[in-house]
């Protein structure tokens, strides 16, 4: 067993069969038992917030590969949660029990919280919306009796990916891609999101179009030059499709409103009779509402918020420390967490190309940090390991 053959083991980790992903894990495992792939010793660096690519993982990363990678790694724990489905929640722990790692599956969803209707929270430009999760879910799925509640996330939100497409296909043609043909075969499990969409017209106009005739179409249908980009369809020129027709000003765009979400309340009452562990997100501190998280906390705990998620990559600035205003909000709220005993748990995403597997934890900004969020990760798993 070569390097290679090693290498193309860990390729199947993110195959599309989960037999097979299975059968690659287990002839690593073996391999490690045989002393052929050695595990460092794990620490208190942890990522709780992995997306798989039952939404969306920028290096298509599978539940399984992402347990593996966190082995290797030396995580001391690590947590998956995708967009409105908990696909990857057996597969996680089934996949941590073999190699004997911590870990933690939830699910993300967007809320509304009408204290907050006329403040943006956390989600740009859209008063009152808020990412919200749930954390710590138990294994082996939830109560027969709450699965139609849970299938009714993923559908509305496929039916907003539809209902966009159309008007995305309408300001695009000739170029037109088809949900069904071009997009769901992009998932393991249907559960498209704006980025499977982005790439599906990138691969669909390539087809198309080549050479000068592809620049002059993006150029025209995107507003600026896209002659230096990752033509004919790298993910700099995906970003660019989902920012400048997706989300807000784009042809497909549609603003949400308050009958656009479930209200947290509600999302916190779904997520405590399944089990799980409510949980508000923060962003950097900077919006009105962000600005205001005493009060938005007060309300978030008395909906049942027992803890909060940080992505904390994107609140510092490498060697400025506390000279950043971005990284004194950041340990603003995690001081007032902790005087609130409220866990804190961190990760990166996954979701965006460039992003880390694991923080840096090494760097001055994050050290001090490291403890709160193993606590919180810990939090987490100990609730998991109840059910």
């Amino acid at each position: 067993m070569d390097d290679l053959q090693i290498i193309k083991l860990e390729e199947k980790l993110d195959s599309f069969n989960l037999r097979e992903r299975q059968n690659a894990l287990d002839e690593l495992i073996s391999l490690a038992d045989c002393g052929k792939i050695t595990f460092p010793n794990s620490d208190k660096r942890t990522n709780m917030h992995f997306h798989t690519f039952y939404s969306y993982n920028a290096e298509g990363f599978s539940p399984t590969k992402i347990a593996w990678l966190a082995k290797k790694t030396g995580l001391g724990c690590c947590g998956t949660v995708d967009f409105d489905v908990i696909d990857s929640t057996d597969e996680l722990y089934e996949a941590a029990a073999k190699l004997g790692l911590k870990a933690s599956s939830g699910m993300e969803t967007r809320v509304f919280v009408p204290e907050f209707a006329d403040r943006e929270i956390n989600s740009p430009g859209e008063p009152g919306i808020s990412y919200h999760m749930a954390t710590g879910l138990p294994y082996s799925g939830i109560p027969e009796k709450f699965k139609a509640q849970l299938e009714s996330f993923k559908s509305t939100a496929q039916q907003r990916n539809r209902n966009m497409l159309e008007r995305v296909n309408a300001y695009l043609k000739p170029i037109t891609v088809d949900y069904e043909k071009d997009v769901i075969p992009l998932t393991p499990a249907g559960n498209v999101t704006e980025r499977h969409i982005c790439l599906a017209y990138a691969k669909k106009t390539a087809q198309i179009h080549h050479g000068s005739d592809l620049i002059k179409f993006w150029s025209d249908k995107l507003g600026q030059d896209v002659s230096k980009l990752d033509l004919p369809g790298g993910i700099k020129l995906q970003g660019l499709i989902r920012s400048k027709i997706m989300k807000q000003g784009g042809v497909g765009y549609v603003r949400p409103d308050s009958n656009s979400f479930p209200k947290m309340s509600e999302i916190n009452k779904f997520i405590l009779a399944i089990g799980g562990i409510p949980t508000l997100t923060w962003l950097n501190g900077l919006s009105a509402g962000e600005q205001a998280i005493e009060e938005l906390l007060d309300i978030a705990v008395a909906d049942g918020v027992a803890a909060v998620n940080i992505i904390p990559d994107r609140n510092y600035t490498p060697g400025k420390g506390l000279a950043d205003e971005k990284c004194k909000k950041l340990y603003e709220f995690v001081d007032i967490c902790r005087k609130r005993n409220l866990p804190i748990i961190a990760g990166t995403e996954m979701n965006s190309p460039g992003q880390k597997f694991v923080d840096d934890f090494n760097s001055k900004e994050l050290a001090p940090l490291c403890e709160d969020f193993y606590k919180g990760a810990m939090f987490v798993h100990a609730h998991t390991k109840k059910k």
